[in-house]
């Protein structure tokens, strides 16, 4: 293992762990400090903004505005900020206000499935076998989390498992469109999305009229969050993915739902059954199956 790729390993492990990290602290913001998704996503988000598009334009100042710089730039900036990341981001959130910090990760983890039948519908083509059986797990797993094996039950609410699955959706949607923003540093496409996404946030549910006061510890929460969750966890993922590619750092991602979960369960209390073990190792097997999968197809191509 070269010094490249293992720098690309440790920021992309580092990066999925800051997603985690967040993903916990915004279930104690939920749960203790008692705060509305409504609230504190178009205020992280916004925020979050700021500090990328400031430092973007202290060091890069003529690449700020190259994501408008023409009308199919702009539309495919759009897409990506609002509908991939920053919605993303809301369901996330959204989801684990309504579950667990947890479930709402590993219902994230979907998003390779949701790419995979973008593909075979835009490639015009049947999955493969492998294909169908990854997919196959993602099922099988999302049922053993959601109903703890009777169908009868739900362990979740209907409502968090659907919001799970958007995020997931969204996922797929700015990782499908992030080739096309190549040409623009990560930094600056993030900072967009971001601030884009606090802005539109904080027009449609109105949070001025949220009537919330945070405490210290709440205040540090949102600051975590920001910093963590955001900032540096976009951009340490995405340096990583840079250095060893997608499919490789898809592997190195379960740190986020394995720190999620860990955090979750020790700190939080939040119930973690044998059912929920099973269904996370048939996702992680699912993601697994994929990149194996993606290995060969490029293996075959050389």
């Amino acid at each position: 293992m070269n010094k490249l790729y293992l720098k690309g390993v440790l920021l992309t492990v580092l990066g999925a762990s800051c997603w985690g990290l967040s993903g916990s602290m915004g279930q104690y913001l939920f749960t203790v400090q008692k705060m509305d998704s409504r609230w504190l996503v178009p205020i992280r988000l916004g925020l979050a903004g700021v500090i990328l598009l400031v430092y973007s334009f202290i060091k890069n100042r003529k690449e700020v505005m190259l994501p408008w710089a023409n009308l199919k730039s702009s539309i495919i900036m759009l897409l990506y900020g609002l509908i991939g990341v920053s919605f993303c981001q809301f369901f996330y959130f959204l989801t684990i206000e309504l579950s667990s910090a947890a479930v709402g990760t590993i219902l994230q983890d979907l998003a390779p499935v949701f790419i995979l039948i973008f593909t075979c519908v835009i490639g015009k083509r049947f999955p493969k076998v492998t294909e169908i059986g990854s997919i196959a797990m993602a099922l099988i797993g999302v049922f053993l989390i959601t109903t703890h094996g009777n169908i009868k039950t739900m362990s979740i609410s209907s409502m968090a498992l659907i919001t799970g699955i958007i995020s997931g959706i969204c996922v797929a949607i700015y990782n499908i469109l992030a080739p096309k923003l190549s040409h623009i540093k990560v930094i600056i496409i993030q900072g967009w999305s971001f601030l884009l996404g606090g802005v539109l946030g904080a027009l449609i549910f109105k949070i001025w009229e949220i009537k919330y006061v945070p405490n210290l510890y709440g205040l540090f929460g949102i600051v975590f969050v920001i910093v963590v969750g955001n900032v540096l966890a976009f951009n340490l993922y995405i340096s990583g993915v840079q250095k060893i590619g997608p499919d490789k750092a898809s592997l190195y991602s379960f740190a986020e739902p394995i720190t999620a979960t860990v955090i979750s369960t020790t700190m939080l209390h939040s119930k973690f059954t044998l059912y929920d073990v099973a269904g996370f190792i048939m996702i992680f097997a699912m993601l697994w199956l994929i990149t194996l999968d993606a290995k060969k197809e490029k293996s075959i191509q050389k």
